[in-house]
């Protein structure tokens, strides 16, 4: 998959926005950041909980590892050449369901 893809994806969800963070792209729903991008587009940061965190890490462990924010794991850091298209789209959707404000969730 190519970050491109993974883009289009994320802002195809709804209220779904592109900003800068840092030198990162982030994605966010209701000023919430659910994924980010590094500069240089080989990989894809989103963040989802532990629970579905660890059913990615063991379908996919050649395309996932564990995203640190310090010694706290915050969710996936996805290398986007070796993962399937369907794969990502199902992060990138829990990750916003995590975020999305609930009147967001109930409309969807």
């Amino acid at each position: 998959m190519k970050l491109d893809q993974a883009r289009r994806y994320a802002l195809s969800l709804p209220e779904t926005v592109e900003q800068p963070h840092f030198d990162y792209a982030s994605f966010r729903v209701g000023g919430k950041i659910f994924a980010t991008a590094p500069p240089d587009g080989g990989y894809l940061h989103v963040f989802v909980g532990e629970e579905q965190r660890e059913r990615a890490l063991a379908l996919a462990p050649g395309s996932t590892e564990k995203l640190f924010w310090g010694k706290r794991v915050v969710g996936l850091r996805i290398a986007l050449k070796d993962a399937k298209p369907a794969f990502v789209q199902g992060l990138l959707s829990q990750a916003w369901r995590e975020k999305a404000p609930k009147w967001l969730q109930a409309r969807v």
